[in-house]
């Protein structure tokens, strides 16, 4: 029956990926539907596709769009394979975890410790065993650089303006996002800023050898930080995101706090790790997969 169906969207090396049974999310998402007498169909995403849903009698499952009505619910990766997110919102810092309270007095200090330790092996190997201090600023930029979004305190270019004057004493580097495409007058106004404040430079340097030696990092809400976290680094954000808990957001404190605060700060890295992602994800590695599919769309009204 049509509306004892979930269809999921993907695009085509997703796509492809899924229905040659080499994607294990979606294997978990299959046999989870499957053992409550639903049937999970897999179809090319498109704006046009996705429209059409609203028609079906079934649910709809997006991958990174955004959920156009009351049966359709967004999935994506939080952040890291094998971890993954069902939502009623594409935003993240809509999501259900950002909401939530983070307690470290909750989290096995032993459990977590274990599972950072296994998890900042596999991700980042001895970059983040050998993590330094050496009064540096690791600043990830994102795009839009001179827009300030609804989302933000204020432009990516402002923010860096910011960090070079609440932090005097330190180098500022920066790196753009390979994602992203910059016009010729984002650019300008970078070289601009270099040439005004000598400290201040963009590089090509890998994350991960920025990360072993920055004292913070500072961004908009890039996951950048949150990988940060695995090289015990603190954050600074400038934007709303869904890893806010154990960051310093300028949103709240405002800059000056937000940077002091983050200075002088030791979070609980790895509790807050293995809460982030083992406690408040689906880990489809784990025999429980299934089970946190199916809490995951009940708890957004999904009748199974």
């Amino acid at each position: 029956m049509a509306e004892r169906t979930v269809t999921m969207y993907l695009d085509a090396p997703m796509l492809a990926s899924a229905r040659a049974g080499k994607h294990n999310y979606i294997n978990r998402l299959d046999k989870a539907f499957r053992s409550v007498g639903f049937d999970l169909r897999l179809v090319a995403n498109s704006a046009v596709a996705r429209a059409a849903s609203r028609l079906d009698p079934g649910y709809a499952l997006f991958h990174m769009n955004a959920p156009g009505h009351d049966r359709a619910l967004n999935t994506r990766r939080a952040y890291f394979y094998p971890f993954w997110r069902i939502e009623a919102s594409a935003d993240r810092w809509a999501f259900r975890v950002a909401r939530e309270a983070f307690d470290p007095g909750a989290v096995d200090p032993d459990e977590a410790e274990r599972f950072a330790g296994f998890w900042r092996k596999r991700l980042f190997g001895e970059l983040s065993v050998n993590s330094a201090r050496e009064k540096v600023v690791f600043v990830p930029l994102q795009g839009k650089l001179t827009e300030h979004r609804s989302f933000q305190t204020m432009s990516p270019l402002d923010m860096l303006r910011a960090t070079l004057a609440a932090l005097p004493g330190h180098e500022v580097v920066a790196t753009l996002h390979p994602g992203e495409t910059y016009t010729d007058a984002e650019r300008r106004a970078l070289d601009d800023l270099s040439r005004a404040a000598p400290r201040f430079r963009v590089t090509d340097q890998p994350s991960e050898a920025l990360l072993q030696a920055c004292d913070l990092v500072v961004t908009q809400n890039s996951s950048v930080a949150l990988s940060g976290f695995f090289f015990g680094k603190p954050a600074v954000l400038f934007a709303q995101i869904d890893f806010h808990h154990i960051a310093f957001n300028v949103g709240h404190l405002g800059v000056e706090d937000a940077f002091a605060g983050a200075l002088d700060s030791a979070p609980p890295f790895d509790r807050y790790l293995h809460w982030f992602l083992q406690g408040q994800s689906i880990n489809a590695g784990k025999e429980n997969a299934e089970e946190r599919i199916l809490s995951s769309v009940r708890h957004w009204g999904w009748q199974m």
